[in-house]
Formats: C-alpha cells, sequence, structure tokens
C-alpha cells in the first residue's frame, strides 16, 4: 500500500455539507492501489460500555485521472454530530487512518471530526444559476442603438479594433437585440464595466456611481435590465475594487495634496513624491501606471465600494456581479462584500475573476464562483491546438472536478473565451469544425456556460494586443455562419431539456484514446444518463456505449431517432470531428 499517497483533510473539498442533511466525504489514494475503502463513523456521544458506538459502510471508487483514485461516499449524520476514520485495504494490508495517520485498529487512533451539520455553513450558491447560460457583451463592441448621440466614435463598425478605437456600442443596441439572444437561449447577460472611465474597456473607473455616457443613461440602463427581465434574462454587471481609474476624484485629489489629502490612505501609495521634481510612486494593476490599487482595508473605501455594491442591486435590481482581478483584494473585503448584497437581494451571484485554485474564495462566505478557466485552457488545448491528447484532457477535467466541493461545481462560470483571450475560433485555426466540438464541451459540461458575444456566429480575433479579441459583432445575416449559429442554439435546447446535465456535477470519462483522439464521458441524474461521445483526431474511430445499455433503448439527442441498443449495435462509428450524444432512462 503506497500510504504516502492516500490524502484526506477534514474540511474544503475532501469533508463538507452538500445540503442541509448531506455530507460528502472524499478521500485521495494512488491510482490502482486501493481495493476497497470504508468510512467508520459514529456520533462523538453516543457510547457504551466504555466505547463509541461506530458504523461501517463502503466508500465508491467514483473516479480517477493520471496519478490517483477518488474515493466518495454522501452520507446522513444522526443529530448532525459526525465522526469518522477510513479502514483502506489494498488486498494485502489493511489500515485505519485517522487524525493520527495510519494504525492496525480505530481504538489507536483519533476520528476526523466534523463537530456540527449547520444549515447557515453550507455553500448557498443561487439556485437559478444551474440552469442559466451566460453570455458575455463588451458593451463598446455590441451594437450601436443610436449612432447620432454619439461624440466621440472614430472607426466606422466592423473595422478592425485598435487600443483606442471607439465604435459606439451602447445600451440601445443591446436592447434592441434581446430577441436575438432570448432565441439563442441566453438566460443571463454579462456585461464588462458600464461605468464612466476613459478607455474603451471601462476597467480604469472614474465614476462607480455614473454610467458611462458613451454607453446611456441610468434610465436607459433600467428599461435594459427590465426588458432582460421581461424575457427571463438575468444581468450581471462588472466590478473594479482591486484599483480605480486615474481620474478617479479621490486619487486625483492624492496627486494634488499629496500626504495632506485626506483620500491619502485610499491608494497603496509608496511614496507621495514630496520633493521638487519627484513624483508620486503607488501600487497599480500589473504594471499600468493608470490603475491605481485601492486599498480596501481602509474602512472609508471598504464603506464607499460596498455602498457602489448595494446602489446598483437597489436602484436597477442586477442579480449579479463578476469582480475582477478578485484574488488580489483581501478576504475580508469580500466577506463584508457577500454579507452586504445578499442582504439586498438574496439570491445575487458572485463570480470572481480568479484564474487558479480558488478554493480559499469558494467556501460559502466569499464568492459563488470563479470563471472556470482551467477548463478554457483544457478545452483550447485538446480541441483547438491539439497540444494535449484525449487522456491528459481527460486528466485535467477529472482532477479539477476533484477541487471543489461539488456544490461548488455545480455553478462555476464555465467559458471558452473572453475579452481577455483571443477569439475561440482563432485559436481553432478558423476550423469551425473544431469550434462545435469545443462548444459541444462547454454545454455538456458541469457548471454555467458562457458565450463570449460573437463566438456563435464565428468572430475571430487573435493578435499582440486585446484591442483583437473584441471587435465588433456581426449583425449582417449574410457574414454570420448560420449553420455555427444553428448549431449552438440546438445545444443550448439540449441542455435545457436534461437534467442530467444541469442538476449536478457527475461526469465519468468512459475512454480517453491518445492514438484515435477519441473521448467519450456520461452524465448522470435520477433515472436518465447521457453519453457524449466525439472524435478529435484525424482518422474514422468507433465507441461503444456502457453494457448495462444493453437492451435498453436510447435516443440520440441530436438526430431525435430513438435506438435500440443490443449487444451487436452498441459499437457507433465516429469520422474525424463528429461526435454523437445518445441518453436513456434506466
Amino acid at each position: 500500500m503506497i500510504k504516502e499517497a492516500i490524502f484526506h483533510r477534514p474540511k474544503n473539498s475532501y469533508a463538507y455539507a452538500y445540503d442541509a442533511n448531506t455530507l460528502h466525504i472524499r478521500l485521495r489514494a494512488k491510482k490502482d492501489d486501493l481495493t476497497s475503502v470504508e468510512l467508520i463513523h459514529g456520533d462523538p456521544y453516543r457510547w457504551a460500555e466504555g466505547h463509541m458506538l461506530s458504523d461501517k459502510v463502503p466508500m465508491s471508487k467514483v473516479t480517477s485521472d493520471e496519478l490517483f483514485d477518488y474515493w466518495f461516499i454522501a452520507i446522513s449524520p444522526e443529530n448532525n454530530r459526525f465522526v469518522y476514520q477510513f479502514e483502506v485495504t489494498d488486498g494485502n494490508e489493511t489500515w485505519v487512518l485517522g487524525e493520527m495517520g495510519f494504525t492496525e485498529d480505530l481504538e489507536d487512533n483519533r476520528f476526523f471530526r466534523f463537530p456540527y451539520l449547520n444549515e447557515i455553513d453550507v455553500f448557498d450558491a443561487p439556485a437559478w444559476v444551474k440552469d442559466t447560460v451566460w453570455y458575455q457583451i463588451f458593451p463598446e463592441r455590441f451594437a450601436n442603438g443610436n449612432p447620432g448621440r454619439k461624440t466621440n466614435t472614430n472607426g466606422v463598425w466592423g473595422d478592425t479594433p485598435k487600443p483606442d478605437s471607439f465604435f459606439g456600442g451602447d445600451f440601445e443596441g443591446i436592447i434592441q437585440h434581446l430577441d436575438y439572444l432570448a432565441e439563442l437561449g441566453i438566460s443571463g447577460i454579462y456585461m464588462t464595466p458600464i461605468f464612466e472611465a476613459p478607455t474603451n474597456h471601462k476597467y480604469d473607473t472614474i465614476d462607480y456611481m455614473k454610467i458611462d455616457p458613451q454607453f446611456g443613461d441610468k434610465e436607459t440602463f433600467r428599461k435594459l435590465v427590465q426588458e432582460c427581465h421581461a424575457r427571463g434574462i438575468r444581468v450581471m454587471l462588472d466590478a473594479v475594487f482591486n484599483h480605480s481609474g486615474y481620474g478617479f476624484a479621490p486619487f486625483q485629489d492624492v496627486l494634488k495634496h499629496g500626504a495632506k489629502s485626506r483620500y491619502a490612505d485610499w491608494f497603496h501609495m509608496l511614496s507621495f513624491g514630496e520633493e521638487e521634481g519627484d513624483h508620486p510612486t503607488y501600487e497599480s494593476f500589473a504594471f499600468t501606471d493608470n490603475m491605481p490599487k485601492l486599498k480596501t482595508s481602509n474602512p472609508e473605501v471598504k464603506e464607499y465600494l460596498l455602498g457602489v455594491a448595494k446602489y446598483w442591486i437597489e436602484e436597477f435590481d442586477i442579480d449579479g456581479w463578476r469582480l475582477d482581478v478578485a484574488n488580489e483584494v483581501d478576504h475580508k473585503f469580500w466577506r463584508e462584500f457577500r454579507n452586504t448584497v445578499r442582504a439586498v437581494k438574496d439570491d445575487v451571484y458572485m463570480v470572481a475573476e480568479i484564474w487558479n485554485d480558488a478554493m480559499p474564495w469558494l467556501q460559502g462566505d466569499q464568492f459563488d464562483s470563479v470563471m472556470n478557466y482551467p477548463f478554457t485552457e483544457a478545452v483550447i488545448d485538446f480541441i483547438a491546438k491539439g497540444k494535449i491528447g484525449a487522456s491528459r484532457f481527460g486528466n485535467l477535467l477529472t482532477s479539477h472536478l476533484q477541487l471543489y466541493p461539488e456544490n461548488v461545481n455545480e455553478v462555476l462560470f464555465n467559458l471558452l473565451g473572453s475579452h481577455d483571450t483571443a477569439r475561440v475560433l482563432t485559436q481553432c485555426g478558423d476550423d469551425t469544425a473544431k469550434l462545435k466540438l469545443a462548444f459541444l464541451l462547454l454545454f455538456t459540461y458541469p457548471g454555467s456556460p458562457c458565450i463570449y458575444y460573437g463566438d456563435e456566429l464565428g468572430l475571430k480575433g487573435d493578435g499582440d494586443d486585446f484591442a483583437y479579441y473584441r471587435a465588433c459583432m456581426e449583425w449582417d445575416p449574410a457574414k454570420q455562419d448560420q449553420d455555427l449559429l444553428s448549431f449552438v442554439k440546438q445545444l443550448i435546447a439540449i441542455r435545457k431539456s436534461h437534467s442530467a446535465i444541469t442538476a449536478n456535477c457527475h461526469l465519468q470519462v468512459l475512454k480517453a484514446d491518445d492514438a484515435s483522439g477519441l473521448f467519450v464521458f456520461s452524465r448522470s441524474q435520477g433515472d436518465e444518463e447521457i453519453v457524449v461521445a466525439l472524435n478529435n483526431g484525424e482518422e474514422p474511430s468507433a465507441f461503444s456505449l456502457p453494457s448495462k445499455w444493453h437492451g435498453q433503448n436510447a435516443v440520440d439527442l441530436w438526430s431525435g431517432e430513438k435506438v435500440a441498443v443490443g449487444a451487436e449495435t452498441a459499437s457507433y462509428a465516429l469520422e474525424p470531428m463528429q461526435f454523437r450524444i445518445f441518453a436513456i432512462n434506466k
């Protein structure tokens, strides 16, 4: 037995409350090492004859990645109190794992402890998120609904964008195309910043309480939110609380009055440039001088920013906040942020821009979700760039799904690209067949999927500057990829019709073959199981449906045809870039 590979921690993603009555317990072990794991558990206050009373139940090996097996059990503790140990066996040795490590007998060890299942501690992301399909809009580039009102446009709609391009996108343009989004199947809009700022991207906020005049006014924004809600579409705004813009009035006051400014402690100042000829120095976002870093630990800064967060919910009934550069802001601020916005509206969705392991922020006291860039990168590397094979891809997905609790995975904000990445079609080498496979994975993967505006029509963009990723939306039907658009609509419709895709985060890799590029996985919920198979290779391949499906009637979800699955008919050929989606009710 490889004991050093066995890992458990009675917290985070290894022991957590899934709901008010259920605990999830995980154990990690070296791949193919353990033959069985049993959970020894009890109530710490139930004793008889000098011993705590305990029960023993088997755990299931639910999935594996390149290095590890993951054992799992969902269990409802009596009286909400729970202590436990693991009995692990490899066929030759049997050990008890507890807080003291490995012992031969449970009496010589200490139990792991989940002291009490408090309902208030359960991770409580809004229930509506699992069923939401998001659409990210870069407002300056989506649609110009009122060209006559603009005074700062310097480009013709559809021209190649430059860093300082302004094409006139606005709220009116979004309102005029809400029916398009509703027909596509969109039920949530995420907009990059809309507050006053000098740039086209608006991540350098001047006034957090004012709509940028380029986009419209507050009444137009109010109408936008109301029109979205009338169509069943939620609205999420982008908040930049890590830093402000150079023109932010408090920062200008610091530049003018130095250490004597009443805002002197609002920013991470390194020096105030008091000597003649000296310039103030300060921390900023990355090395961007026009984005000075806010000191969110300052009570006045905190009060101001929390007031901003409340205002846009109270006044306009928005449904979510996406938080920029969230991992560089202190945890205490985000805890107060969550309490503040939830006191105003109890089902606001909070998504953080964190590109790496985000477990410290996803424990129920800060964010509901993060932008799932590890998923993005895995899909791009496998489908678009061919940098990794099917087995590596499957291992990456499996490992990442074990990184967080299941109720976190169910609401992760999944994407193929954003305003910060090259266009997914461009990364696919302009190969629409590859893009379709990427979309297939996006809409059948656990979590809440998001389309970056125009990807569903085949917008392209790459280069050394972010400007290339932010081209104008194409509204001429003759220039849109109508076949791709229809494809995405059908995928969204399939997703919305099957709870096996949306209701949980259960994903089982059935086959991942590097030689052929074949990747097959299943999703399940209750009596429904769905199998998704795709061929990312250059030669024909074949896959087989699970043997437990034999003798059952399945449905090809793409064609709608019913399929009788028999031992002789359960194998299906896939041409390169082809896929199949089958569903069965067991």
